[in-house]
């Protein structure tokens, strides 16, 4: 049986911080001006001024089984691994933005410029990863969360699973129930974000409460 991965996020211990945002920058090479691991701010529409109930959801990309961001692109570059991870070809892809329309979850940003290569604060040297797999890419291209494949390759978890200081995330096969995030999505009964899409997300978020 193929491996399936996914992850579960506990909406109980997620504490906003954004330290997952900051993990996936530094790992993958972001730019400054896109997010691929972002937390979301979604008010609950049955509350009102001035008592507005607002909600923060961690959105990373929701690796779909049907990914809808995949049959839109014009020149294939947007393909599915054996494991369930969606990918792109950034040097496939001409930035056209079908894919970004298409999804319905918001997890894929446009590039406007190539990843800082000046000087960082106070006269350092800006990080980069130097993992040829998350090398610097070229400007003007749609980017997104790729479950930071360079490292489960490596046989390691995505980097903003580590960085986690509430262990609000948990990632690994989904069709092993021995594995730590079956088992968390069976314990918390754990669901995906809008399964009325229709493009079966392998992200699960445990409710609040």
């Amino acid at each position: 049986m193929e491996m399936k991965l996914g992850m579960m996020i506990d909406l109980d211990k997620c504490i906003a911080c954004q330290a997952c945002t900051i993990a996936c920058k530094a790992e993958n090479n972001v730019a400054e001006g896109i997010q691929w691991n972002r937390v979301m701010a979604v008010m609950d529409p049955a509350s009102k001024y001035p008592n507005v109930k607002v909600e923060l959801y961690p959105r990373p990309c929701m690796h779909c089984e049907r990914p809808p961001c995949l049959p839109v692109c014009p020149v294939s570059a947007i393909y599915k691994r054996a494991d369930g991870i969606v990918m792109q070809d950034y040097d496939k892809c001409i930035g056209c933005r079908r894919c970004m329309a298409a999804c319905p979850y918001g997890a894929r940003g446009f590039n406007y410029e190539e990843p800082f290569k000046g000087k960082g604060y106070e006269g350092k040297p800006n990080y980069l990863n130097p993992d040829p797999a998350v090398a610097p890419r070229q400007a003007n291209k749609v980017e997104k969360c790729t479950f930071c494949f360079q490292r489960v390759d490596q046989g390691k978890q995505p980097a903003c699973i580590g960085a986690c200081p509430s262990v609000a995330r948990f990632f690994g096969d989904l069709e092993d129930p021995n594995s730590d995030v079956a088992k968390q999505i069976k314990r918390r009964k754990a669901e995906p974000l809008n399964p009325e899409k229709g493009t079966v997300p392998t992200v699960f978020y445990a409710p609040r409460g």
